[in-house]
């Protein structure tokens, strides 16, 4: 699957992120990453400041680096995930 940015896309991923068990907040800070991800609390907090790119390359390293519940997500997140899953990401 080819990593589109756009703002659609971005959507997709924060739809994925509504329906699992982390929260999804995009704050000012001053992250190293772009992001930071507090995992005892499950939150996930993104640089608001960052470019649509930036935002969505934060939300797959997330994503790529965490274990989501799928039993309770929608039949096209589970897919998308399933698809993400097998994308590598070039940068």
């Amino acid at each position: 699957m080819a990593v589109r940015y756009t703002k659609h896309f971005l959507n997709k991923l924060e739809d994925v992120f509504s329906e699992s068990d982390y929260i999804l907040r995009y704050e000012k800070g001053n992250f190293k990453s772009g992001y930071c991800l507090l995992k005892d609390t499950k939150i996930a907090i993104v640089n608001k400041y960052y470019t649509t790119e930036g935002k969505i390359n934060c939300l797959l390293d997330i994503l790529k680096s965490i274990e989501l519940d799928t039993s309770t997500m929608s039949d096209k997140n589970t897919s998308l995930l399933a698809e993400l899953s097998q994308t590598k990401l070039e940068l």
